[in-house]
């Protein structure tokens, strides 16, 4: 099902009540962006949920604003926001509409009346208006409709039979309380002789100071789940994750924050004509539960981690990833690899390179991080322990990252792909990254930068 998403411009000014401004008339402006779950039909209500800045000259600042819109042109004729922001440690609400007349539509449509409220006082009154010839195209060439998937759906066995394939579902969190990251691991082997297809996989933890620990279940046949992954007594199945291997036990609750994450191209994950493709059934999620090793049990509450999947022909030649929560809702995610297929094995690493920040994803598509090696982009990644590095930039803005897996915080693990050759993984749940992005106006200006501090997820392998 396809959504409707937006970003909307709105300038004028606000009259605030209050012994220090009585009266007083203030500059204030809006930037917004609107998303809903089903394309925007106007004879019909559609509901969308807003995010953005609000700015009130020398009063408020605001780049998280939260609301409501409702739009209903033609069967309610009126388009109402509702936003909620603060003000100087105050929680305040916008609310206000746009009144639709055909007398005169065009300023029906581009005016709104709104007032402050902080509970159920009101503290002001204003009047914004879109400005019509410097917003327009703006807000016309930012109508898109993406697609919404469910995670669920994402999580369902892809295999078709296939020899010489693999699957992967991988978990990768970190307990808040205890520093402590978590990677679990579930496999799915179809080996490229056509013999009978496994199931296996491993559970690790990586406490903040302290001994990697990790333990394999499996290989026992696969039974072909009609959800997720179950073998051996593992199930990782939407929105729950049980199991016990070796001296670990788990039972956790998985709780979807955010859409899904193409890292690579959608279609790709669609139509399976690349090596290999990565995604996220959410891009970020949260876990509750309990996950014990040894004499240690940690009790999860409100962990952030995400749930990812891959599917392909085995693993690649050289590859790095990294999954790091940045905070407030920000989430980046990189796959950098080396193909195992002729001519491409002599290439640099392809970079896939996605960061969602205020609900949006740059590069707007997957591809454009990757095409760098045929002169259209410049995305490049080095890759090394115990540290990597992935720099990359657009027209208007450019990034680096640098990640560090420290050799006490990393585990090492053997496995085979399909086709028998031998992978090694170095995997660090408790890893360093700094993270740079910057925006050209005039010059590259600095517009947000990430340190973190053990909580990133990033691995180093090759064949």
């Amino acid at each position: 099902m396809r959504g409707t998403a937006f970003t909307e411009t709105m300038l004028g000014t606000v009259r605030l009540d209050g012994e220090q401004h009585a009266k007083q008339t203030r500059r204030i402006r809006l930037d917004l962006r609107a998303e809903a779950d089903r394309l925007l039909r106007p004879h019909r209500t559609t509901e969308a949920r807003l995010s953005g800045r609000i700015r009130i000259a020398g009063w408020a600042d605001d780049p998280c604003a939260e609301g409501e819109l409702e739009i209903s042109p033609l069967s309610r004729r009126r388009i109402r926001y509702r936003l909620t922001f603060t003000a100087n440690g105050r929680v305040l609400t916008l609310d206000g509409w746009k009144s639709v007349t055909p007398r005169s539509p065009v300023t029906s449509m581009t005016v709104l009346p709104f007032t402050l409220y902080e509970g159920d006082a009101r503290v002001g009154e204003g009047v914004l208006r879109f400005p019509l010839a410097t917003g327009l195209a703006p807000f016309l060439l930012s109508f898109r409709f993406p697609r919404r998937d469910t995670g669920a759906e994402h999580l369902a066995p892809r295999w078709n039979g296939d020899p010489g394939r693999t699957e992967v579902w991988y978990t990768t969190l970190t307990d808040p309380a205890s520093g402590t990251g978590v990677w679990l691991h579930h496999e799915l082997t179809a080996p490229a002789d056509g013999s009978e297809p496994t199931a296996h996989g491993w559970v690790a933890a990586f406490p903040r100071r302290g001994e990697v620990r990790h333990a394999r279940f499996g290989p026992v046949p696969w039974k072909s789940p009609a959800s997720g992954f179950t073998a051996d007594g593992v199930t990782a199945m939407p929105g729950r994750l049980t199991g016990t291997a070796g001296e670990f036990g788990w039972d956790l609750t998985e709780r979807a924050e955010g859409p899904a994450l193409f890292t690579f191209p959608r279609w790709s994950w669609r139509r399976p004509l690349l090596p290999a493709a990565q995604m996220l059934p959410a891009a970020r999620a949260t876990y509750e539960g309990t996950f014990s090793y040894g004499d240690r049990t940690v009790n999860l509450a409100g962990a952030p981690g995400a749930t990812a999947r891959i599917y392909g022909h085995g693993n690649a030649r050289r590859w790095a990833w990294l999954h790091a929560e940045l905070g407030g809702g920000d989430v980046l995610e990189i796959v950098a690899a080396v193909s195992t297929r002729p001519g491409l094995r002599r290439l640099p690493p392809l970079v896939f390179l996605r960061l969602r920040r205020h609900g949006r994803t740059w590069p707007r598509r997957a591809e454009r991080s990757a095409i760098g090696l045929l002169g259209l982009g410049r995305f490049r990644a080095r890759i090394g322990l115990p540290g990597w590095t992935v720099t990359g930039r657009t027209a208007l803005r450019r990034i680096r990252v640098e990640v560090t897996q420290p050799a006490e915080r990393t585990l090492t693990l053997e496995y085979r792909d399909p086709d028998g050759s031998r992978a090694v993984c170095r995997n660090s749940e408790t890893a360093d990254a700094r993270v740079v992005l910057e925006r050209w106006w005039g010059r590259w200006r600095p517009e947000a930068d990430w340190a973190l501090d053990a909580t990133a997820h990033a691995e180093v392998g090759e064949r």
